[in-house]
């Protein structure tokens, strides 16, 4: 057993003393009780230790060492240095053996996030190597005479004053084992009349145990003894159970003075600890009676008023409690308004204490100034007076001594940091190693939930899709039926608004794995709010597919991808970085990526943003009143441009006018403000906002792609015609059977890159790679978008019905890391000669047939000239 006395550090105030305490250590709970004796029943406190790191200070003092807990420090003392580091050791030892015993939880790294960090801050400054096993320290042998079952049979060690070692904070443990104590001395009392004789005692010196007593009182219950008989032997049980925790050794010291003085000093000194023990037993007696009078004195008026014949008498009863309650009042606010006086009384004593130390102190120091001024002189005289080469001698001796006296305080002080060093080395290694599993288990709970909420996504997803197709076949259902499909859906729609609040705790606990709100970081509503319901169905399944795969890839690709990007530092072309880019840009890392895209290809001219902006002020753009239109219906389903009053919308219309300024050629062209839209949203800057408008319009695009006639834009939609034919020769010839025009729903994608066509997490990834590769991105993900749903579309066999999924079926997309397979690997190879030979082809092509048409134009212009009105 771990158990002994230890001496505790008692804080009350500003007042600090040292109280002796038992301690005993519980292995099922892994806490350390200590009571005020070993022989109390009750403990006065615990200190859990499975959440605790131990620490020993030198500049603390001999056999002074801590317990540190989440909420509270314990500082403890043993009797020597080597008692010390018996107890850190046995403690260490049995917190590692408990907490492998204890399965893991994720509540618990909070805790051993403390732990380490206290650890960390007590660590010496000069760390030694540490080695790869755990022996830090060798095994300190038991101290017997300090810890164990051996030192309870000893007397705890004496405080100046018996009341001194009482705990104040747990009067009614301490009543508890006072009372207990007592009845047991007033059995030895009546029986023997004197605790020193030893005559019964040692008649059965060695068959007095736990067995007896027992034996006893089994007899009691079953009445084969009579009271008084089984009363006595219960008395002899406890007296000598008794002398042998109250008196410990005291025959042993006896034999062992051989002068009948000392024997009678260490009995004088006994008995004075025993007085000093009785007196303060006295006290709790006192408190007892006292308690004893007040419950009698209650019980007496209930018993009158229980028996009194009429109300009459109960009222007056009452009326005199009545009575009593109010004089009590009086007395208690008297004696409050004294307690008040005397508090002030005692300040104003304080005070004067104060001034009265400062005086003594001020004196003192006068003392001490003159006491050195006298030693100086004195010093002085008894150099004048002797030899200058003694003095010398003398001198040096005394300068050695005192450096040899240092050297030896030096290394005493070495060596007890080596020790602290050492055992904080093991400290650490342990917490470090229960922490690590502690995480580990907390990072495996993690991804269960991730799978878990991702499988319950994807059952969402399946029964959002059963309703739509039970909505599709709404027509053919009878009226009730019809009507049930509307609820489920209507119901289903809102789910969102009823999870929100009962899931908000989940996802703070778990946002690394599975981030889930209304918006996402870039303010896009995860779920767009549509007016037609078979949109918002499918926008509801897209964002749970998404997410389900989000959550699934978040530990397979996400973080080794996150990790790949963090070790990034200074940004370069290289293929690895054009790999990167295509993966996805992190969060964390796509503002800072973009602004070095867009510097490598734009030079910042200093000052030009904010001449353009003078000059918008100063004087109207033609464009003005088309961007003021055009901005409301800009990202509408994002939070930043859904208000007119959003703060980003005045950036918005100054970084449109600042690009009409800037590029008098083109102006402004609807399509502009979703570009400058996005480029705000990820880059915040509204200058950074405008240059990246520049780099996309005058470096990325071709020329003419947003002038007057579009030519660049409509070459563009040819030469995707061509690729699709290539590509996907199955699709082009299924457009071709039903007559579908494709360029009626690309043209869109083209001109915008494909923003309000994509979900926010699949068109912030085409954007990284279109910023860095260019207008060749857009056909990769414009060829991937329609090979997604390919099997799709030829399942439709009507070209209404056609039309009519293409304009939704960008929100089929469910996986966006299998597009980015499609649009860069599957359509391989895509060079960009020969898109550029394309573009050269067809826009040849389409001017010759624009010539063709002016030709015609004006040919009909002049017949109807001729032909006159």
């Amino acid at each position: 057993k771990l158990c002994g006395y230890l001496n505790k550090l008692g804080i009350k105030g500003p007042i600090k003393t040292w109280k002796s305490r038992w301690f005993f250590y519980d292995e099922n709970k892994c806490h350390l009780l200590y009571y005020r004796t070993a022989q109390d029943i009750n403990p006065l406190g615990s200190i859990d230790l499975s959440s605790a790191s131990f620490d020993c200070k030198v500049e603390n003092g001999e056999g002074v060492f801590e317990i540190r807990t989440p909420s509270r420090v314990f500082t403890l003392k043993a009797i020597s240095k080597q008692a010390m580091m018996y107890w850190l050791q046995q403690l260490q030892m049995r917190r590692w053996k408990f907490c492998n015993a204890q399965s893991g939880f994720p509540g618990a790294k909070v805790q051993w996030n403390f732990v380490l960090l206290s650890c960390f801050c007590v660590l010496v400054c000069f760390y030694l190597d540490v080695v790869d096993n755990e022996d830090f320290l060798p095994p300190v042998k038991t101290p017997t005479e300090a810890v164990g079952l051996k030192a309870a049979s000893l007397s705890a060690p004496q405080t100046s004053t018996a009341l001194q070692n009482i705990s104040l904070k747990h009067p009614w443990t301490e009543i508890q084992n006072t009372v207990y104590n007592i009845c047991g001395s007033k059995q030895l009392w009546r029986n023997s009349g004197n605790v020193f004789t030893f005559s019964e005692f040692q008649e059965h010196p060695e068959n007095v145990n736990e067995e007896q007593e027992a034996e006893v009182k089994a007899g009691f219950e079953e009445g084969v003894l009579e009271d008084e008989r089984m009363e006595s032997r219960l008395n002899w049980v406890r007296k000598a159970r008794w002398m042998k925790s109250g008196l410990p050794g005291l025959p042993e010291e006896l034999s062992r003075e051989r002068n009948p003085m000392d024997k009678v000093s260490v009995l004088q000194q006994r008995i004075l600890t025993l007085t000093e023990e009785v007196k303060s037993q006295k006290e709790l007696v006192k408190l007892l009676h006292k308690a004893l009078e007040a419950a009698q004195q209650e019980k007496r008026v209930s018993s009158m008023y229980l028996t009194a014949a009429e109300d009459k008498d109960r009222l007056e009863l009452v009326r005199h409690k009545v009575r009593q309650i109010a004089d009590l009042t009086s007395r208690l606010e008297a004696l409050e308004q004294e307690k008040k006086e005397l508090e002030q009384i005692l300040i104003l004593r304080d005070s004067h204490i104060q001034e009265l130390k400062e005086h003594v102190q001020l004196l003192m120091e006068k003392n001490h100034a003159k006491q050195e001024v006298i030693m100086a002189l004195t010093e002085q005289m008894a150099r004048e007076l002797s030899d200058p080469l003694q003095e010398a001698n003398t001198i040096t001796a005394e300068t050695l001594y005192k450096q040899q006296e240092e050297i030896e305080h030096l290394k005493d002080d070495i060596d007890a940091y080596k020790t602290q060093n050492q055992f904080l080395n093991s400290e650490i290694h342990q917490v470090t190693r229960l922490w690590t599993s502690v995480a580990e288990n907390e990072k495996a709970l993690l991804m269960k939930c991730a799978c878990l909420q991702a499988r319950n996504c994807q059952m969402e997803s399946k029964y959002l899709t059963v309703l739509r197709k039970l909505q599709e076949a709404v027509p053919g259902l009878p009226s009730s039926h019809a009507e049930l499909v509307r609820n489920l859906i209507r119901e289903a729609l809102q789910w969102d608004v009823k999870e929100e609040g009962e899931e908000a705790l989940f996802f703070e606990l778990t946002s690394p794995l599975c981030p889930s709100s209304e918006y996402d970081e870039y303010g896009f509503m995860t779920v767009p709010d549509y007016e037609v319901e078979d949109w918002k169905l499918l926008a509801k399944i897209q964002a749970l597919e998404i997410k389900s795969n989000n959550l699934r890839s978040q530990e397979v690709v996400e973080k080794p991808l996150r990790d790949r990007w963090n070790s990034v530092g200074e940004l370069s072309p290289s293929a690895e970085l054009k790999s990167l880019i295509r993966s996805g840009i992190p969060v964390e890392h796509r503002q800072r990526v973009w602004r070095w895209i867009v510097s490598r290809h734009c030079s910042h001219l200093p000052g030009h943003y904010q001449r353009l902006l003078r000059q918008s002020k100063s004087t109207e753009h033609p464009a003005y009143r088309q961007i003021e239109l055009d901005l409301p219906r800009t990202l509408t389903n994002n939070k930043h441009f859904s208000s007119p009053t959003s703060q980003l919308i005045p950036k918005l219309r100054r970084v449109l006018l600042a690009f009409s300024w800037h590029n008098p050629a083109i102006g402004y062209c609807q399509g502009l403000n979703r570009l400058a839209a996005v480029a705000l949203l990820v880059l915040e800057d509204e200058e950074s906002a405008f240059w990246c408008l520049v780099h996309i319009v005058e470096n990325l695009m071709p020329a003419d792609y947003y002038s007057d006639t579009l030519i660049t834009s409509q070459v563009d939609q040819r030469v995707f015609k061509d690729f699709l034919s290539e590509k996907l020769p199955r699709l082009m010839a299924h457009f071709e059977q039903y007559r579908i025009d494709v360029s009626l729903i690309t043209f869109n994608w083209f001109l915008v890159a494909f923003v309000d066509s994509l979900v926010s997490d699949i068109l912030l990834r085409v954007w990284d790679a279109f910023l860095y590769e260019g207008t060749k991105v857009i056909f990769r993900y414009a060829l991937a978008i329609f090979k997604y749903n390919e099997e799709e579309i030829l399942r439709i066999h009507d070209s209404v019905e056609i039309y009519q999924y293409l304009r939704f079926f960008t929100r089929m997309i469910m996986d966006g890391r299998k597009l980015m397979n499609i649009a860069f690997n599957y359509l391989n190879p895509f060079p960009m000669k020969l898109l550029r030979n394309r573009r050269s082809m067809h826009r040849e092509e389409l001017e010759a047939e624009l010539g063709e048409l002016e030709q015609i134009k004006a040919a009909y212009v002049r017949e109807r000239a001729e032909q006159g009105p």
